[in-house]
C-alpha cells in the first residue's frame, strides 16, 4: 500500500462532511488535502481510543517529532510521506502541524473551558489551523494573504463551535465540557445540568447566545474573503455551507442539542456543497 493509498483509506473510512468537498478538487490538490485529512484523523484518534492519557501524551509527542522529520525530508509514517509530496506543491508552515497537535494535547488535558477567550485558542488549534494550511493548498493572490488568513481563522472557529454546540451531550457523556463555565454562570446555569436534560428557557437563552456568537464568526469569515478569491476557496465556503446550515436547523428546532445530536441527510449535505461549488466557480 502506497503512502497516499493509506490516505485514502482514511478518508473512505471517516463518513466526514469534510471529505465530500473533494470531489470538486484538482488531483495535485486532493492529494494534499487528503493527506492532511488523514493526519488530522490520525492524531485526533490517538486522544478519542485514549484509554491510557499517558501512553496517548507519548504517542502525540512522538507525531511532533515526525513532523519535524518530515520537514528534514526523512518523513517515515505513510501519512507524512504522503505530506512529504505536497510541501513540494504547497507553502505548508511546519507551526499550523504542531497547533494541530497542540489541539489534541488539550484535550486529553483539559476537560472545561473557564471562558471564551479559552476556548477561542483551542478552535484555532483544533480548525484555524487545518483552514492555514488548507487555504495554501486552495490558493490565493499574496496581496490577499492576510485577508485570507483571518477568513482561515474566523471560519475554522466559527466551524469548530458548530461541532461543539451540536456535540454538547455526547462530549458531557465523555466527561467533557467545551463550553465556557463562564457563560453558564451567566446564564445562572451549572454544566452538570447537561445530564439532565431538561431544555428550560435558561437554556433556551444560553444556546441562543452562543448560536449568535457562532453566527458572528461565519460572518466575519465571510467578510474577509475577498470576491476575487471565493472561487479559489469555494471547498472552505463548501464546508461553511453545510454547517452554517447545521446550525441552522439547531436553531429552527429550538436546541435540542441536550437531547440528541441534530444532524444533516447525507444527500442534502451533498447538495450544498454541490450547490457552493457552482455558485462559486469562474
Amino acid at each position: 500500500m502506497t503512502p497516499n493509498q493509506f490516505c485514502e483509506n482514511k478518508l473512505k473510512t471517516s463518513g466526514s462532511n469534510f471529505s465530500l468537498s473533494f470531489i470538486f478538487l484538482k488531483p495535485m490538490q486532493r492529494q494534499a488535502m487528503t493527506a492532511l485529512y488523514a493526519f488530522c484523523r490520525e492524531v485526533d484518534d490517538i486522544v478519542d481510543h485514549a484509554n491510557n492519557p499517558e501512553v496517548a501524551h507519548t504517542k502525540l509527542l512522538w507525531w511532533k517529532t515526525e513532523i519535524a522529520q518530515l520537514f528534514a525530508n526523512k518523513a517515515s509514517h505513510p501519512i507524512t510521506q504522503a505530506l512529504q509530496e505536497s510541501l513540494e506543491h504547497y507553502p505548508l508552515e511546519q507551526q499550523y502541524f504542531l497547533d494541530i497537535i497542540s489541539g489534541m494535547m488539550m484535550d486529553l488535558n483539559k476537560s472545561r473551558y473557564e471562558n471564551f477567550s479559552e476556548l477561542k485558542q483551542y478552535c484555532y488549534y483544533a480548525a484555524s489551523a487545518v483552514g492555514l494550511l488548507s487555504i495554501e493548498i486552495m490558493g490565493y493572490q499574496k496581496q490577499h494573504q492576510q485577508s485570507l488568513k483571518r477568513y482561515a481563522i474566523k471560519l475554522g472557529i466559527a466551524l469548530q463551535l458548530t461541532n461543539i454546540l451540536r456535540d454538547v451531550k455526547e462530549d458531557y457523556e465523555r466527561q467533557r465540557v467545551y463550553l465556557p463555565q463562564e457563560d453558564f454562570r451567566n446564564f445562572s446555569l451549572q454544566s452538570e445540568q447537561i445530564s439532565i436534560h431538561n431544555q428550560t428557557d435558561k437554556f433556551n437563552d444560553f444556546f441562543k447566545f452562543q448560536s449568535q456568537r457562532i453566527l458572528g464568526y461565519y460572518q466575519q469569515a465571510y467578510d474577509s474573503l475577498p470576491d476575487s478569491e471565493r472561487s479559489a476557496q469555494r471547498m472552505g465556503l463548501m464546508m461553511a455551507a453545510v454547517y452554517r446550515q447545521l446550525l441552522q436547523k439547531i436553531m429552527n428546532k429550538n436546541y435540542p442539542v441536550l437531547s440528541y445530536r441534530v444532524s444533516l441527510n447525507p444527500f442534502y449535505k451533498l447538495w450544498l456543497i454541490w450547490k457552493t461549488a457552482r455558485n462559486e466557480q469562474k
